[in-house]
């Protein structure tokens, strides 16, 4: 088998973007344009891959943090060219059959299909281009052929290309797959004598053709998929396509949804059969809903797993945390990290949960906040219930065990413990631990004090 090396151009400054971050670290669905490059280039099984980096200087890969990659810094930025030679030193193409495939940091679209097509264009002795047609190829290289055979003979940058070049729809994407034999060779041969004074990557195709190698080119399936980011304007555009393509593999799945241009996918969404998501939901790195899961509308899941037949109702919050099955949360509904739900769990309307465990069959339905609790099996919490976990400085832990009744508008100083069977008078506030079976309850006195009037507003004449 050939060997392939990736080369992944990512050096560019982003002036559009008007940022102090470099292009390409802004995400796109939920992560850095360059990782959705560098998972399509993984799944090519290259021997090497090895990006090259420069401005933002070691902010690059520092963000994405990946031993088996094999960084080069550009340092000045002079050209595609000049961007190759950096990576020369860190690959090996002393192979006769192989081949370095060149990607760029920025466009994150490209589908491995279309990469796999072009690299099998491409060879020993065959240099492959990734061209497409555009309807308007302002800014872009043109593709030139010979006008009688109809072969590629060069590309031409729009800067130095005459009128008639101009006309051309045929457009270079900068994508393409070289033969290792050649590309050293190439690559020191190369001129700065342009407009811009770089060394284009491009002025190979025309020493592969004076070398009689051929140069052949495929096209992508969809134009969207070459297409860079120089602008926030064009990072959206990219981001709404994205999320098409992406709620089209969900609806390919089985996936119900309500409206599928009104749903964000930023990382892995993993569904089961007869899913059903509404509108304006957002899922954030890897969220897992199994069978008959339905989420409600304005919802947003980070990092959860949902169990069948659980139902998330509107306006619910949710990260970092594991549901059971045919729980039922929210709406309103805050769920943070740590949290473990058994099955059937219910929380309600303006319910938060945190670090806590709830086993099956618990409730708390209305206005309550559990934190770093243990809840055991079959407990009722009432509304305005609280878990005080917090001393301001220290964490502590509460525990409620099987059974218990908790009456509304209760506070459980924690460190707590409220044993199996116990209940707890509505309004209490309970700082010891409580006997199983026994109703439990901390409140004033009732009275009512005899002669008291009720203040009245002193006229505004009254001085």
């Amino acid at each position: 088998m050939s060997k392939l090396n990736i080369v992944i151009l990512a050096a560019g400054l982003g002036k559009r973007m008007n940022s102090a971050l470099p292009k390409v670290l802004h995400h796109l669905g939920g992560k850095p344009l360059l990782a959705h490059v560098l998972d399509t280039a993984r799944a090519l099984s290259p021997d090497e891959i090895c990006v090259v980096y420069g401005h933002g200087g070691e902010a690059v890969p520092q963000a994405i943090a990946d031993a088996t990659l094999t960084w080069a810094r550009q340092m000045p930025q002079l050209g595609t060219g000049h961007a190759v030679m950096q990576a020369l030193p860190h690959l090996d193409n002393a192979g006769k059959n192989g081949m370095t495939l060149v990607l760029y940091g920025d466009v994150p679209l490209t589908s491995v299909e279309t990469l796999k097509k072009l690299i099998a264009t491409a060879g020993e002795k065959t240099l492959g281009l990734l061209t497409v047609e555009l309807t308007d190829p302002s800014g872009y290289g043109r593709i030139v052929r010979n006008s009688e055979t109809g072969k590629i003979s060069a590309i031409v940058e729009e800067k130095d290309a005459s009128p008639s070049q101009r006309e051309v729809l045929e457009t270079n994407t900068g994508i393409m797959a070289i033969p290792d034999r050649n590309l050293r060779e190439w690559l020191n041969k190369l001129e700065n004598n342009n407009v811009q004074k770089e060394y284009y990557l491009t002025d190979i195709v025309a020493m592969a053709v004076k070398d009689g190698v051929k140069v052949e080119a495929t096209q992508p399936h969809h134009a969207w998929e070459t297409v860079g980011v120089n602008s926030k304007a064009q990072l959206a555009e990219l981001e709404r396509i994205y999320q098409k393509e992406s709620a089209s593999k969900l609806l390919e799945q089985g996936v119900t949804l309500i409206d599928p241009g009104r749903i964000d996918v930023r990382g892995q969404l993993i569904c089961g059969r007869d899913v059903e998501i509404d509108i304006n939901c957002i899922f954030e790195g890897r969220v897992q809903l199994d069978d008959g899961v339905k989420v409600g509308a304005h919802s947003i899941l980070k990092n959860v797993k949902v169990a069948a037949g659980s139902v998330i109702a509107p306006f619910s919050l949710m990260e970092t945390s594991e549901i059971g099955r045919n729980c039922r949360i929210g709406p309103y509904a805050r769920i943070r990290p740590g949290t473990r739900l058994a099955d059937e769990v219910h929380i309600g309307n303006f319910v938060e949960v945190k670090n806590s465990a709830i086993a099956a069959g618990s409730k708390a339905n209305h206005l309550s906040y559990i934190g770093d609790a243990i809840v055991g099996k079959n407990v009722n919490i009432g509304a305005g219930t609280i878990t005080c976990n917090y001393d301001g400085a220290n964490k502590y832990q509460t525990i409620i065990e099987d059974n218990v009744f908790v009456g509304s508008d209760t506070q459980l100083i924690a460190p707590v413990t409220v044993t199996q069977g116990s209940t707890i008078g509505a309004g209490s506030t309970i700082t010891k631990d409580t006997p199983p079976e026994k109703l439990t309850l901390s409140r004033a006195r009732q009275i009512s004090i005899e002669g008291w009037q009720r203040p009245v507003k002193k006229s505004k004449g009254n001085k």
